[in-house]
């Protein structure tokens, strides 16, 4: 009995460090504030700061991995997060965003996306369950949080604090 009992106190032991790797958060935003005069814009005054506060915000939350469209605004957000975590930013295909739920799932790492107004709201919402609603041309402050803890997700949504003027 005591040799079963010293069985199971040690399978619990051993199992605790791989369910604590199962707890992962996931960090979705929209690019920073874009110019308007080209198809491939970079990021407005505004947009930089917001992308540099981003990077302040996420600096304590461990990321591990930081992805990116491949287009100028979406990598120049993502870039003082990765710069300051010292990751590579890694591209993602928009167009396959249930692929990319699954992959995100899988890699159970804390990481941050940046995508678009009609892309991130539509990823979050494959990876949370929960409905997430649509965001605008000017929706640039929402920063959603996917926390994955012991298999569950849960959604919170945030607002980064800085508010530029629209010319």
């Amino acid at each position: 009995m005591m040799k079963k009992l010293t069985l199971m106190i040690a399978s619990a032991l051993l199992l605790q460090p791989c369910l604590a790797s199962d707890n992962f958060t996931l960090y979705l935003v929209r690019h920073a504030e874009k110019q308007t005069d080209s198809k491939n814009p970079p990021l407005t005054q505004c947009g930089k700061a917001r992308a540099k506060q981003l990077a302040t915000l996420l600096s304590n939350a461990e990321i591990k991995s930081v992805y990116s469209t491949s287009y100028q605004r979406t990598m120049s957000t993502a870039a003082p997060l990765a710069k300051k975590q010292h990751v590579a930013i890694k591209h993602y295909n928009p167009k396959q965003l249930e692929q990319f739920a699954l992959h995100l799932k899988l890699q159970k790492e804390n990481t941050l996306i940046v995508g678009h107004s009609n892309t991130t709201p539509q990823l979050t919402q494959l990876l949370s369950g929960k409905k997430v609603a649509d965001l605008s041309d000017k929706d640039y402050q929402n920063l959603y949080q996917v926390q994955f803890i012991a298999g569950k997700s849960q959604l919170t949504l945030f607002k980064q604090p800085l508010a530029c003027k629209q010319p």
